[in-house]
């Protein structure tokens, strides 16, 4: 129990060498099992609840119920997944090259590294400690990858540099060639070489059959703590700040750039060349064509401030209502 506390930064009253085995919801959770609330709609689960121990705020740890262990913290869904994290921790690596792997003269693997079956390494790759390369990975020559990345199956990577505690999930494509090409007189396209590579920061994730292209000219690069979703697409040159999330499906087009802890909502798009300030959000099937100033909400497509938005919506709706009233009364 005072592990846990301690992972959570939480207090609590009762015996410290209480033990729990593992994380569950209020609903299914039993007396080994850690829960939380972090809604104040669910708070009536709590009273029937079989969980031995309850992450949660203040105004709560009243109702929860005997026998159980209030865990009190300001934040208690980043208590509990840090918990839950203490109880089901990563695999570490098996460090060693599986022999079906090919390893290209050159590359260079670091020590306690896992390269996994069928991994392709190009020359002079370098891949740093404590990684996991997993089956079918394909790592281009000259990618460099800094310590503790996680590589699921079937990713590529090419023309990139990766910063230490990078995930890319399954599929994920990093440095690939960006869409640029040019018209011809004839009705053909000439490619545009992508001369650029891609930069991803420190703990940077990348979520399964995301596309992060390299530049075409100068780099692509995603900040540091960065999240995307799957099926992410970021075109060649953008740029993002520290802790910025896209969600799934939304793309962002080339040479736009997002600053530091800005939200793309699922299926956004945002044309190229735009900045999107400092905590600004974008909501889920936005079309961005304009600049979003710093901790801005927009909604909409064409997007829009997000109280602008709906005003917009309560008018449609009010102009509906009335062509349904002229209707009934003809």
């Amino acid at each position: 129990m005072a592990d846990i506390a301690a992972a959570a930064a939480a207090s609590f009253e009762g015996d410290g060498e209480r033990r729990f085995t593992g994380v569950a919801p209020l609903q299914s959770a039993g007396p080994e099992d850690v829960s939380f609330l972090d809604n104040r709609r669910y708070a009536q689960l709590l009273k029937d609840t079989k969980a031995g121990a309850i992450v949660l705020a203040a105004p709560f740890a009243a109702q929860v119920p005997p026998g159980a262990v209030a865990l009190v913290t300001p934040q208690p869904y980043l208590g509990f997944a840090r918990i839950a994290r203490l109880l089901h921790p990563l695999p570490e690596p098996l460090p060693g090259i599986h022999p079906t792997a090919v390893v290209a003269p050159g590359a260079v693997v670091g020590p306690g590294t896992e390269i996994g079956p069928y991994v392709v390494i190009g020359a002079g790759a370098r891949i740093g400690a404590g990684c996991i390369i997993h089956a079918h990975v394909t790592i281009g020559p000259a990618v460099e990858i800094g310590d503790g990345c996680r590589l699921h199956p079937h990713v590529s990577v090419s023309h990139a540099i990766l910063g230490q505690g990078v995930v890319l999930h399954p599929g994920a494509r990093i440095g690939q060639e960006g869409f640029g090409f040019a018209p011809t007189p004839d009705g053909r396209f000439e490619t545009m070489p992508q001369l650029g590579r891609v930069l991803l920061g420190d703990f940077v994730e990348v979520g399964a059959n995301s596309c992060v292209d390299r530049g075409s000219q100068g780099d692509t690069v995603l900040g540091p703590g960065t999240r995307l979703d799957n099926l992410v697409q970021i075109g060649h040159n953008v740029r993002t700040g520290r802790g910025c999330v896209v969600v799934g499906q939304a793309g962002i087009s080339g040479s736009t750039t997002l600053e530091d802890f800005v939200t793309i909502a699922a299926q956004a798009g945002l044309t190229g060349h735009l900045r999107i300030g400092t905590q600004a959000r974008v909501g889920a099937q936005s079309g961005v064509m304009n600049d979003v100033p710093a901790k801005t909400d927009v909604m909409g497509s064409p997007s829009m401030p997000v109280r602008e938005y709906w005003r917009s919506i309560a008018r449609l709706r009010k102009l509906g209502a009335g062509r349904d009233t002229e209707g009934k009364a003809g």
